[in-house]
């Protein structure tokens, strides 16, 4: 017999006897042979009916029962269940990916009453929908895994001030765009009681909103929902069942992709008038939940064979699928082993997906076989093919546009720029949509006279305004010669401190300011040092003398470089190639004849179509009388041609607005103050001109930007060689 020790009290069942304390039991410790015997206290319970579990007063004789192995280590605590390890493995599972159990630091869960412990780390206590958060445990986010559940993928995003910034306006517009609708014109916005709303009055009721709401819902089955609209609605009504609060919000169908999706924008204030701030789990997966649950509940749960397919269609594909991604979180440190084939069918069916798709990536050089079965995935497997992915979208996106034109290009011919082009670029312009269908960047899709289609991305949307479909452009690199009043100031400074009035000496010397605004041209420097100030690049010392940084120009430059989106763009012409043949002022064509340059007109695509233009222009010019062919074919061209066109079309262009209008059209002359209001612009082949009106007569003069933020206030001009030197506003003057 062993030795007498201390032990854990165990549990007897006595069968028709009567229970004792202070027995010898048989107790054994894990991995330990022979037993070993111990005194300790024992539990006993009483049972009827049976025989004596031992003999009452005997301790030499007894007949030992044996209990469950357990530790015999001091404060062991009782033998856990299945169930309570099971739900023990599932709280660390939870905890190390940043779910719900307890914190990562270690340390009891506090979780305060009436609250699930939530630790996602997108606000989750706080906002709108958090309850229904809880309810759903999405803390972890959702992926689709419940049997049946249709695929939906939603996208959101908070835009801040975008009321106040133009971005509301802008973003509205550009999800409205033409082509968007499922018959090829307008989108066309709704709510949840309109069927047409009204975007301007929308606009007006989020104007002073803390942030605007974006989102994008995009079933895998849209084009089996029988009406998107009523599923937008339906969906809506219960996300504002589940936030609490009535939203308003508008929404556009668009169907001009290969899968018709939802654009909703919600304005950020609730039924009080409130900040709208809806919880952060709720936006990445509550909304997606909600989603999937209309369509299963209008299509019914997907089934096993229509799943198969689905999938079956993804063994080819090059993007990142569904299979990519189970086989990556299968995978043990990218190593996949597929060796033994399982017992069930289903799970047989996976296995062949698997190795089927894992022959494709192995095409692609992104898996490995070692052997039969066993495979190693490349680190570069999911990056590279989401990049082929989207490379993938977007030479569809260009082929359709280039469809819509009616032409046809190799794909082979397709240049994608991720930045602005090292070259520049001149073409027409065949599409132009945002960047990110939640964002305010545009992208341009431009067929080239070099006989390629580009795809230029990232693209502020101010610097394309007037950049129409069939419009001429120019796409560059950013100007880093910097402007020529920054290298006027350089030069002028003297020991790092720029003067004006030290600047007006020396253009009143040099006597080369155009029209002798000598004020005004010293004027226009001081306010680009005023914007640069705001930057702090420079600073003012007093109100003659400015502080100049040695790097000057070039940090100017840079900060041009960074406010303008990068690309250098210029709208070479408004007007597509057949308005330009016919037209009767200055234009695109005009000035390439002119200049006589042809040999960056590839003989293909855009290129061949621009050559051909050039010579009906051509033809349609000595029709006119504004050129002669030669005996030896050659053809001159007017004196001037240019400036003759364009005072040509302004004349016609004014005797039209002033049919329309209560006073007569005055053509400027070259040198000519002009004073007036300014109340308008009109758009012609020679270019943009604004509109002057005076009580008496109106006249056009050669557009500039600076003038753009003065509509409706009077303004003061100077005509000189085709521009305008602009005086605007009190002892204020805008140089050249």
């Amino acid at each position: 017999m062993g030795p007498i020790r201390r032990a854990s009290p165990c549990l007897h069942i006595v069968l028709g006897g009567t229970p004792f304390e202070g027995i010898w039991c048989l107790h054994r410790r894990k991995s330990q042979f022979p037993p070993r015997f111990s005194r300790h206290s024992c539990l006993f319970l009483a049972v009827s009916g049976g025989s004596a579990a031992v003999s009452a007063g005997d301790d030499n004789r007894f007949r030992p029962r044996l209990g469950h192995i357990r530790a015999d280590t001091p404060k062991a605590g009782r033998a856990r269940s299945f169930l309570t390890r099971v739900r023990t493995v599932t709280c660390q599972q939870q905890a190390a990916s940043g779910g719900s159990g307890r914190p990562r630091g270690g340390g009891p869960s506090r979780t305060p009453k009436g609250e699930g412990s939530i630790a996602s780390g997108r606000g989750v206590r706080r906002g709108r929908g958090a309850t229904f958060v809880r309810a759903r445990n999405l803390s972890n986010g959702w992926s689709h895994r419940r049997p049946g559940s249709r695929r939906v993928v939603v996208k959101s995003r908070s835009v801040r001030a975008a009321g106040r910034n133009g971005k509301a306006a802008a973003h509205l517009r550009y999800i409205q765009r033409d082509g968007t609708a499922r018959d090829g014109e307008w989108g066309r916005l709704y709510s949840g009681s309109e069927d047409r709303a009204d975007g301007d009055a929308f606009l007006d009721r989020g104007r002073d909103d803390r942030h605007q709401f974006r989102f994008i819902v995009s079933p895998e089955d849209a084009g089996d929902l029988a009406d998107l609209t009523g599923y937008t609605r339906d969906l809506m009504a219960q996300v504002e069942a589940d936030v609490g609060t009535k939203l308003d919000w508008v929404a556009v169908n668009h169907h001009n992709t290969g899968h018709p999706h939802v654009h909703v924008v919600v304005n950020g204030r609730d039924d009080l008038g409130e900040d709208l701030v809806i919880n952060g789990d709720y936006l990445a997966s509550g909304i997606r939940e909600r989603a999937s649950e209309l369509v299963m509940l209008e299509l019914g749960p997907v089934t096993e064979v229509e799943q198969r397919r689905k999938l079956v269609a993804e063994i080819d594909q090059d993007r990142f699928t569904r299979i990519d991604r189970a086989m990556l979180a299968e995978a043990n440190d990218r190593f996949l082993d597929l060796r033994h084939e399982p017992d069930d069918p289903r799970g047989q069916a996976d296995r062949t997906l698997r190795l089927r798709r894992l022959g494709k990536l192995g095409d692609m050089g992104l898996a490995t076989e070692h052997g039969p079965g066993l495979w190693e995935l490349s680190e570069r497997l999911e990056p590279t093919l989401r990049e082929m992915g989207e490379r993938g979208d977007i030479i569809r996106t260009m082929q359709k546009a280039l469809r819509a034109e009616g032409a046809e290009r190799d794909p082979m011919s397709f240049a994608l720029h991720d930045s602005e082009p090292a070259t520049p670029i001149v073409g027409r312009v065949i599409d132009k949509h945002l960047s990110d269908e939640l964002g305010e960047e545009l992208t341009l899709v431009v067929d080239g006279i070099d006989g390629r289609t580009h795809h230029v991305a990232r693209i502020d949307p101010v610097r394309v305004v007037e950049a129409r479909i069939g419009s001429i452009v120019e796409i560059g690199p950013p100007d880093s010669a910097g402007r020529p009043s920054d290298r006027a100031i350089a030069s002028i400074a003297e020991g790092g401190v720029y003067r004006p009035s030290r600047h007006l000496e020396q253009a009143r010397f040099e006597g080369r300011v155009p029209s002798g605004d000598y004020d005004g041209f010293v004027a226009s420097h001081v306010r680009r040092l005023e914007a640069l100030s705001r930057a702090g690049i420079v600073e003012r010392i007093d109100v003659d003398q400015w502080r100049i940084p040695e790097d000057f120009a070039i940090r100017a430059a840079a900060h041009d470089a960074g406010r303008g989106g990068g690309a250098n763009i210029r709208v070479l012409s408004t007007f597509d190639l057949d308005r330009q043949v016919g037209a009767d002022g200055a234009t695109w064509l005009d000035r390439r004849l002119v200049g006589g340059v042809v040999s960056d007109l590839v003989p293909a695509g855009f290129g061949e179509q621009a050559r051909e233009a050039m010579e009906q222009r051509r033809e349609r010019l000595i029709e006119q009388g504004d050129a002669v062919r030669r005996p030896d074919g050659r053809v001159s061209y007017r004196r001037n041609l240019l400036a003759t066109l364009q005072d040509r079309e302004v004349a016609r262009v004014g005797a039209e607005l002033a049919a329309t209008k209560s006073v007569p059209f005055r053509v400027a002359v070259d040198g000519e103050t002009v004073s007036g209001k300014f109340t308008g612009a009109a758009q012609l082949s020679s270019g943009k001109f604004a509109i002057v009106e005076k009580s008496h007569e109106f006249t056009l003069l050669p557009w500039r930007p600076v003038i753009e933020r003065h509509l409706g206030q009077e303004v003061t001009g100077i005509v000189q060689g085709g521009s305008v030197s602009w005086q605007l506003g009190r002892a204020r003057g805008v140089g050249r």
